[in-house]
Formats: C-alpha cells, structure tokens, sequence
C-alpha cells in the first residue's frame, strides 16, 4: 500500500497534514488485519487552488506522475508486483496517480489498484448525516476527530456553504456531470468573507459519525487487499 495525501490548508481547525493524515490511518489498521506492507507515503499534491492559505505546498503534476512512477518501479524492482495507492486528496490527486498507474502498468508489468475513498463510501455517505460535500468539512473533520482528536481545534472551526454548489463527484445524485476546476481566485473570495478557506459545515462534526466513516472504509479496503493476494 502506498498513502498518497497532501500538504495543505484545511482551515484554523485541522492540520496541514490532513489528507495524508487520514490515507495512512487507513492503511495502517487495514495492515493489522491483513499484514500487508506499507511503503512510505508521499506527503505532497496537487493544490494551487489552496495556495491562498499559508502551510500550503503544491506540486506540479508532472512531478507528482514522475515520483509515484519512480516510487512503484524501485519497489518493483525488489519484488514487489501488486500496488494498492490510497488517495487521501480526494479529485486533486486522481488524474496524476491514474496517469501514473497507467504507465506503470504498461511498463513495469505490475497490478496496481486505486483506493478512492470518497467513492468508496457513497453507500455509507447516504445514509450518515454528515453535512455538505466541501473541504474541511464534517466528514474530514470527524474522521479526523476519530483518529487524530488532538490535532483538532473545534473551537476555530467556522461554516462556510456557498449559495450554488457544483458536485464534481459523478456518483452524487446532485451532480451536475460539470467539472468545475477550483481556483486560487474563489478560494481568495472565500477566504475574504469568511475569514478562513473551509467549504462546508465542520461544526456537525462528530467522532462517532468519523469512526462509522473509517471503520466502513477500513472493512473496504480489507476486502480488496483480501481479493487480490
């Protein structure tokens, strides 16, 4: 299993380290229960759009393709034939590792498996009330809460739902099958108004709801490294 997180600003509430955070947690109890491997992970991702809050640090694509590509051939190349890369940076991440895992395949002959979590919990997202889909949010935030509740400062975290939301997930029934890219010039916007670059309502937040999210997501990603041993 390789994490594959980012570096960026979650609001005065939660970490930098977030998505990063939060991939490993994911693979660290999936190991315990399956006993495989995991590499270290890569900390850093695609986030221009976050560039307008301090802590932020993004990386190009194209670097970001060539570092995961470097990091599965070395490891291929000391046996290893079957990846399994947990994306913790929801969409920002996916075009880079998909691009990266197509080569590699191709190339390095390997067998490699993309664990999206968002996607992977659109059954348990319907039926546990956690506020609207953003950055920051309460999804994050509880989770986070459930696995990291010291790095949490409720305190500081602030609402933020905007009047028009465009979902750029295709699995949400609200989708408008319109993928909007963020910018530095709206997160500035939100950033100005509100005081702070949150989309979403992290003051639902709860552990409860975060461990029914990552045990959920754990049993998932379980049953796939099961799958394929």
């Amino acid at each position: 299993m390789i994490p594959l997180g980012s570096t960026e600003q979650h609001g005065r509430h939660a970490p930098l380290g977030t998505d990063s955070l939060l991939a490993i947690a994911l693979a660290e109890d999936a190991s315990e229960r399956t006993g495989v491997l995991i590499a270290p992970p890569i900390w850093y991702g695609w986030s221009p759009h976050h560039m307008v809050a301090p802590g932020t640090v993004s990386v190009r694509p194209e670097v970001l393709i060539e570092l995961l590509y470097d990091a599965i051939r070395s490891l291929s190349r000391h046996g290893f034939r079957k990846f399994v890369l947990i994306n913790g940076h929801r969409l920002a991440n996916l075009p880079w590792i998909q691009i990266a895992s197509e080569r590699a395949q191709r190339e390095l002959k390997v067998s490699i498996f993309i664990f999206d979590p968002l996607y992977m919990s659109l059954d348990l997202r319907k039926k546990v009330d956690f506020g609207p889909f953003g950055h920051g949010d309460d999804m994050e935030t509880s989770h986070l809460m459930h696995k990291f509740p010291e790095l949490v400062r409720m305190e500081e975290a602030k609402d933020y739902v905007p009047e028009r939301v465009v979902y750029a997930d295709p699995l949400e029934p609200k989708d408008t099958l319109c993928y909007i890219p963020s910018t530095e010039e709206r997160m500035m916007e939100i950033k100005e108004s509100t005081g702070d670059t949150i989309i979403g309502t992290p003051s639902r937040s709860d552990p409860d709801k975060g461990k029914l999210y990552h045990e959920h997501l754990v049993g998932r990603l379980v049953e796939l490294l099961q799958s394929i041993r």
